[in-house]
């Protein structure tokens, strides 16, 4: 699944577009690397999304395409 998108139905961020912007200003990173938003995520990549005040770091549990508000904090682990 495309970074953009799985930003989104993980509800990380709220908007696709928002998150295609982020990655185009380089404020994501996988793995220690700037992302694109046509990177393709895989389980047991490192998210860091630098958007606000403190930066967010999270670690891919599974990759799913869809996700219900109550289930979409399952696809991932938060990680200081």
């Amino acid at each position: 699944m495309r970074l953009d998108k799985y930003l989104k139905v993980t509800r990380l961020i709220k908007r696709r577009t928002v998150a295609n912007e982020a990655c185009d200003a380089d404020r994501v990173f996988v793995n220690g690397k700037p992302a694109r938003a046509s990177y393709e995520v895989k389980v047991d990549d490192i998210i860091e999304i630098n958007l606000g005040q403190r930066p967010l770091k999270v670690k891919v549990l599974s990759v799913s395409e869809y996700a219900t508000k109550d289930n979409a904090a399952d696809n991932y682990i938060v990680i200081d």
